[in-house]
């Protein structure tokens, strides 16, 4: 069984958001503090993904 792949690029994004997110200081696009853990995941994969960097598909059921 595989793993998905994201970019290391990616990833230091990602660790960057939630170090943000652990230290409260994430704020989500309206402007709200972040306090749930799998949205501020969501808001650094995006934040990657905007960058270009590699990120794979939503997997589909």
């Amino acid at each position: 069984m595989s793993k998905t792949k994201y970019s290391d690029k990616a990833q230091d994004k990602v660790g960057k958001v939630m170090h943000e997110f652990k230290e409260g200081k994430l704020k989500s696009s309206s402007g709200e503090k972040v306090t749930n853990r799998k949205q501020a995941i969501a808001i650094g994969i995006s934040e990657a993904k905007e960058k270009g960097l590699k990120v794979p598909r939503k997997k589909k059921d």
